[in-house]
């Protein structure tokens, strides 16, 4: 019946600083569809930002800055993902611990973006 996810409302506060933290923290393509939509590209599927004061319809029933809780995955060793965090001062917050993902063992740290939403950020573990 279903076959994938082809993208995900994110609800921020502040659309430019979100664009920012996405692009420039995370490295996601930035596609603006509108004035009030942007997708942030990963691979197929988008993450879809949109701002709390914009009229955007259908929503979910209470869309809220800040609870999303995320896993991306990563194809750099996650080590060197968190020299590049540091180089740009943005906190860790734990990790990178040992968890279990969807295919299997990962290991994950863990960032907010601006909004405070909790981004795990994954690459698989070492066997």
């Amino acid at each position: 019946m279903l076959s994938g996810l082809d993208h995900l409302v994110v609800t921020v506060t502040d659309m430019g600083r979100a664009v920012d933290f996405y692009s420039r923290v995370l490295g996601l393509d930035v596609r603006y569809r509108d004035a009030q939509r942007v997708d942030l590209m990963l691979g197929d599927t988008a993450l879809r930002l949109h701002q709390t004061d914009t009229d955007i319809a259908p929503i979910s029933a209470t869309p809220t800055p800040g609870s999303l809780d995320l896993c991306l995955r990563c194809q750099l060793p996650l080590d060197e993902f968190k020299q590049h965090l540091d180089a740009l001062a943005i906190e860790v917050e734990l990790g990178p611990v040992a968890r279990q993902g969807a295919s299997g063992p990962i290991e994950s740290l863990y960032l907010r973006d601006p909004d405070g939403n909790l981004l795990e950020i994954c690459r698989p573990a070492a066997r």
